[in-house]
């Protein structure tokens, strides 16, 4: 079991760029964006499957299920998707968050703004 990595901070609805009134403007980064969105759909995905895992896990461990030897090579299995699936999920949820680590939440805008000092 692994401890899911920090998910990338959606933009609060009074957040306002870095800087003060005289600094380039700024706009919320499309890319560290398209990262939350993305972690938000996957996180549903891969609780869901783990939800149906676990079920079919406690079902297929449960002494009434099975009578003969051949079901705890089935649990055995199990435990294995078990394991790769919490694999997984880390895997991808990690490689989402070093995406956003690594990506800024604003970006300079291309506009060009009038300043009141220009450089």
């Amino acid at each position: 079991m692994y401890a899911d990595p920090p998910a990338p901070r959606e933009k609060g609805l009074a957040e306002a760029p870095p800087g003060g009134p005289l600094a380039a403007p700024q706009y919320f980064n499309p890319e560290y964006e398209r990262l939350v969105v993305a972690w938000k759909a996957v996180l549903p995905q891969l609780d869901a499957l783990r939800a149906a895992l676990d079920k079919a896990y406690g079902l297929a461990s449960s002494p009434q299920t099975w009578d003969a030897p051949v079901g705890e090579r089935y649990v055995e299995e199990m435990r294995e998707w078990r394991t790769r699936l919490s694999l997984y999920r880390h895997s991808v949820l990690t490689a989402i968050s070093d995406e956003a680590a690594g990506t800024p939440r604003w970006v300079p805008s291309k506009a060009d703004a009038p300043h009141a000092f220009p450089a």
